[in-house]
């Protein structure tokens, strides 16, 4: 299967949510910047290929393979009502995304879900 091939398959799909959106937006961004026209046949491979290097998406999150600035993973995230929420008094971005979860935390559960878009896309 090609890039295009892919593409053309992520481009179906239409999420209503913020949150889908911008999942939807990483897997197009994962697959452009894909360093190959033909992709490989097996999941493990194309995974391995997608992680450049990090061994799961949280060591691709946080090896700033991604957004680095929590400002502007929460722009990315978050509908605007959820960044009123995080937006201290002074204008600048909470460091935690919630209780349990920094920024850099949401983004890999993000580019995970991502990667499972994909790979549902590949048909894998």
């Amino acid at each position: 299967m090609t890039k295009q091939e892919i593409l053309n398959n992520l481009e179906k799909l239409t999420p209503r949510s913020a949150w889908n959106q911008a999942v939807l937006s990483d897997a197009v961004d994962l697959v452009q910047n894909l360093n190959c026209s033909e992709v490989p046949n097996s999941w493990e491979a194309l995974r391995a290929l997608l992680l450049n290097g990090a061994r799961n998406w949280q060591e691709y999150s946080y090896g700033g393979c991604a957004l680095v600035y929590d400002e502007d993973i929460a722009r990315h995230y978050c509908t605007n009502a959820e960044l009123r929420k995080v937006t201290r008094a002074d204008g600048t971005i909470s460091d935690r995304a919630n209780a349990a979860e920094t920024w850099l935390d949401v983004q890999a559960r993000a580019l995970s879900q991502a990667a499972i878009l994909i790979r549902e896309a590949v048909g894998n």
